[in-house]
């Protein structure tokens, strides 16, 4: 596989989050918590490559630093 992608990848990109709000609606914090818990691995099941899950770790802890 390849490097990361850090550009817009995903057509529909404001439909999917969407979707993806409508799947939280309802839950409490611990079941939306758990939901994402889920989502994420079943994604890096899906992508399956050490390195770019890796530098999705990588990616997604710098995004949480420059927010604090």
């Amino acid at each position: 596989m390849s490097d990361l992608i850090l550009t817009p990848n995903i057509p529909g990109a404001d439909d999917f989050y969407a979707e993806l709000l409508a799947t939280h609606e309802g839950l409490t914090k611990a079941e939306s918590d758990a939901l994402n818990a889920r989502l994420v691995l079943v994604l890096a099941n899906q992508i399956g490559d050490r390195k770019v899950l890796s530098q999705a770790l990588g990616a997604a802890a710098l995004k949480q630093e420059d927010a604090a």
